[in-house]
């Protein structure tokens, strides 16, 4: 509604400043990055919270907002959980965007003609996001091992042809 602000827009409101902190420190050290948030972010964190509690005690479970502020409530640990390292990300949207490959292929999957097939595009599939995890272009990376696999003679040699051994 129009010049009205909900209960929602007030959560989203300390969501935006979460995430105006992240982009801010995106580029410093681990270090730094889990000192900024014990400034800024953790008083937000601290706002929410407090809002949560308030708001679980006005809102009917049953209704849309109510299912999210449970969902809020019971996850809330996890959300904290980023301000006690500074490696740890604020979401897990690489995560997310990391297997969406497989997500959107999983029906295409279903219908390998055996065991044995599924499993092996299992394995190319995971051979490939590894190598994009590990910043190879899959396809030159693929040509690589498949160039140098019939002259591999131990487990070292397969090994240093792993994604995270080698540069192409």
């Amino acid at each position: 509604k129009k010049g009205k602000t909900g209960k929602s827009d007030q959560a989203l409101a300390y969501i935006q400043k979460l995430y105006a902190i992240e982009k801010k420190i995106k580029e410093e050290p681990p270090d730094q990055r889990h000192a900024l948030r014990q400034k800024e972010a953790k008083p937000i964190v601290a706002k929410l919270k407090e809002w949560l509690d308030k708001s679980l005690q006005t809102v009917a479970p049953k209704t849309k907002l109510g299912v999210a502020l449970v969902y809020l409530n019971n996850q809330r640990n996890r959300l904290i959980a980023y301000l006690e390292d500074g490696r740890y990300p604020i979401d897990n949207n690489a995560a997310e965007r990391a297997i969406r490959p497989f997500t959107i292929g999983r029906k295409n999957w279903m219908f390998s003609k055996s065991q044995a097939g599924a499993k092996a595009s299992a394995n190319l599939y995971s051979l490939i996001e590894t190598a994009k995890a590990n910043g190879l272009n899959p396809y030159e990376y693929l040509q690589n091992i498949f160039k140098e696999l019939p002259n591999v003679n131990d487990v070292e040699q397969v090994e240093a042809l792993l994604p995270w051994n080698i540069k192409v």
